[in-house]
Formats: structure tokens, sequence, C-alpha cells
């Protein structure tokens, strides 16, 4: 027989996974505002591994405006930049022989527009990976019924399955709005 509480355990499990994902793809999305994130899904080779670029340099923001990156070893200079280039970062980094500076150009509006529809559309990916664990919570529940469960028990363990389910979208709710908010900011 399936238990209530590890039912309603595996899909907020599944919950908060769909909010790691989220705060994960809007950390890449770029607002116009420097971020050592916005480095995180680039990858380059160091010794026949591909590495962040973190692992081969030290990354810094000394401004909101700019990324610094100083590789530790310099025959990663090219590599380096050569991976910043064939990212989906649109923007060319500037090599001066001792760092790799990437200025962050203020966003246009146009841009802001679409970064906030990308956000949208990741905020829209995260939700429904919250229903679908709601969905497989109540079927799991409505399995258990079939086990033995009680049914009085199974409707209040659906009753706190959508508050979870509430509790988790307006969190994604949220993130989006301190998002957009951060992106439409000129």
């Amino acid at each position: 027989m399936v238990d209530v509480k590890t039912c309603l355990g595996n899909a907020q499990e599944k919950m908060d996974m769909a909010i790691m994902y989220l705060e994960e793809a809007l950390a890449h999305i770029r607002a116009g505002k420097a971020s050592t994130r916005l480095l995180d899904g680039i990858r380059v080779d160091s010794y026949g591994s591909m590495v962040p670029i973190s692992n081969v340099a030290a990354v810094t923001t000394p401004d909101a405006r700019s990324i610094i990156i100083k590789p530790w070893d310099k025959s990663m200079f090219r590599i380096i930049e050569k991976a910043i280039i064939d990212s989906e970062l649109g923007i060319m980094p500037e090599n001066n022989g001792e760092i790799i500076r990437i200025g962050i150009p203020p966003l246009t509006e146009e841009r802001r527009k679409q970064l906030a529809k990308q956000c949208k559309g990741e905020g829209e990916t995260a939700k429904i990976s919250v229903r679908n664990a709601r969905r497989d919570g109540i079927d799991a529940l409505k399995k258990a019924v079939k086990d033995g469960l009680a049914e009085d028990e199974q409707k209040n363990a659906e009753e706190k399955l959508q508050k979870i389910h509430d509790k988790y979208i307006k969190q994604i709710d949220e993130m989006l709005a301190e998002k957009d908010k951060e992106i439409m900011t000129v």
C-alpha cells in the first residue's frame, strides 16, 4: 500500500526540482547586468576534458557592466576566447594578453521584451512540471484507494497536494516577476 506521506513527499520533490530548474534557467538569461553565472554554461577544453571557465580561470565582475576572466594558464586565452565567441552569449570578448574582458552592453527595448518572453516560457515549463507532479501524486493516491487507503484520507491528501501545488506556482510567479523587473529596469 502507498503511504500518503511518501506520495506527498515524492510530489514535493518533483516540484522542488522544477523550482531548481527555473532558478538555473533564469540565472543564464542576461538582464543587462554583469553576472559570473552568465558563463556557467560555457565549457572549454582543458587537457582533454570539457570544464566550466571558472575551473581554468578567475572570473570576477568588477562593475555592473563587465566580467573579467583571468586564466591561470596563458595557453587558455585563445581557447576561452573562442568558447565565448562560439557560445549563445552574443558578446565579443576583449583580450589584452593579461585578462579577457567581456563588456555587457545595455539592452535595447526590443531585446528586453524578447528576454521577458523567454523568461515567461521558462516559467511556463516549470509550472507544467509542477502540475505534472501534482497529477502524478493524485494518480498515486487514486491507486492507493484501490489498494485499501480510505477515501477520506485520499481526499485530505489531495487537498494537501493542491496547497503544496499552489505554493510552488506562487513561488514561480514571484521569481518571474522579480526577473521581469530586473530585465525591464534600464
